[in-house]
């Protein structure tokens, strides 16, 4: 187990290999599609993701005596942001973008370029996810996208991911597409 720290740096990030088990502790921030389109229509962000961690994650936050509470925080599936991820991680400096199920060849060759890596968190585990959430550091465009889709700050404490695209260009869900379609090939004569 790698154990990964905020700030991320580059030489760390860019020592991880695709297979690595991660456990991650610091600060990490949500983003998914309305998050990236606000991006990629030129706003300015307002948020530091320099050597930081982007979280595709819709999680479910409520407030209890006057501080924000994680219920739940599973990982949503990034291939949605495919269009917009290589610009923004050029663009920011993020070392960690963390969902579900992998992501696009260009989104592959900006990690390379970059030096970021493609953590997959365990889909289906949201209540287990949000344990890890040590605290709510803070909200921003709450009113502007919504709960599920603002960009929450979270504190966290030994998140657990396997890094499944790394920066040098290799990507497990890659491998295990080219892998699925030798054996299919094989299986009917194609």
């Amino acid at each position: 187990m790698v154990e990964l720290r905020y700030p991320f740096d580059e030489g760390q990030v860019r020592a991880l290999k695709a297979g690595d088990a991660v456990s991650i502790t610091g600060v990490i921030h949500t983003g998914r599609d309305k998050f990236h389109k606000f991006f990629a229509d030129g706003n300015r962000i307002d948020v530091d993701f320099r050597d930081g961690a982007l979280y595709h994650c819709g999680p479910v936050v409520v407030k209890e005596g006057g501080e924000w509470r994680v219920k739940a925080a599973g990982p949503t599936t990034s291939v949605r942001e495919n269009p917009y991820e290589p610009a923004f991680i050029a663009a920011s400096g993020v070392r960690l973008v963390i969902g579900k199920g992998g992501m696009d060849s260009a989104t592959l060759a900006a990690m390379e370029r970059h030096g970021a890596v493609y953590i997959q968190a365990v889909g289906g585990a949201a209540a287990l996810s949000a344990a890890s959430v040590k605290r709510v550091a803070g909200v921003d465009y709450l009113e502007e996208f919504g709960a599920a889709e603002a960009c929450w700050h979270f504190e966290v404490e030994g998140f657990r991911g396997v890094v499944a695209m790394d920066s040098h260009g290799r990507s497990l869900f890659a491998e295990v597409a080219s892998s699925s379609a030798a054996r299919l090939g094989e299986l009917f004569g194609a």
